[in-house]
């Protein structure tokens, strides 16, 4: 059953425009049809459909319930957007399917793209979230320059500095994660982390880490560090 969103859930419930023009033109729902509704943070409402207009679809809450989250802990991304938007567009998407709980675009000394469309980030951000059924929207935050950075709980950050002073004392990050831990991970740009981020980094309490023996691309590296955050927590 397809998932839909409304952020201001009340007794009785008007769609969004955008959600009620899929509902009523894309998938054709008519009056006593059941839907699902999510609010994003963490309510299903169970509804049927009583009045099925293109822009202001109204139904009836039948029932509601508190799905159990998909995974243990809170799992945080730090991403530089690609200069290449479509790229970090994918990863997000990926990260949301996956059920990263908090994403910050990160503003680094070697970033190629300096300026984003959040609104369009948020817009598949909601639908992914919508796609993989979760009632639990990610926090998406605009470009954030590292100094600015909000975190909490075990922090890491996966740089690719060959001969930097930290690299030998790298740990896997699958061997790093505890699982149930709240878990931040930043992933630099396609030129990597300065130097000076990376001190910046260490001495605010982030471990250094590996994603592995291949060099991987910004958005690809994203996608594992959720992935391995995800699986160690599920």
């Amino acid at each position: 059953m397809y998932l839909f969103y409304a952020p201001d859930i009340k007794e009785t419930l008007t769609l969004p425009e955008e959600e009620s023009g899929h509902c009523v033109q894309v998938l054709r729902r008519t009056v006593g049809d059941e839907i699902l509704v999510t609010d994003g943070v963490g309510q299903l409402y169970h509804c049927v459909v009583t009045n099925p207009h293109r822009k202001h679809c109204e139904v009836r809450i039948e029932s509601v319930e508190t799905p159990e989250p998909l995974h243990e802990g809170h799992i945080h991304i730090g991403i530089a957007p690609t200069k290449n938007i479509d790229r970090t567009e994918w990863s997000i998407e990926k990260c949301v399917e996956m059920g990263v709980d908090e994403i910050t675009l990160l503003l680094c000394d070697h970033s190629e793209r300096k300026t984003v469309n959040i609104d369009r980030l948020q817009k598949i951000l909601v639908s992914a979230a919508k796609q993989s059924l979760k009632t639990r929207f990610p926090v998406l935050h605009p470009l954030t320059k590292m100094t600015d950075l909000q975190s909490e709980g075990d922090r890491f950050i996966a740089h690719c500095i060959e001969g930097y002073k930290a690299s030998e004392n790298k740990g896997a990050l699958k061997d790093q994660i505890v699982r149930g831990h709240a878990t931040t991970i930043l992933i630099g740009p396609e030129g990597d982390f300065s130097p000076e981020e990376v001190n910046w980094a260490l001495a605010n309490g982030y471990q250094p880490v590996s994603l592995g023996a291949a060099r991987l691309r910004t958005e690809t590296a994203a996608i594992v560090a959720c992935h391995t955050a995800v699986l160690i927590n599920s």
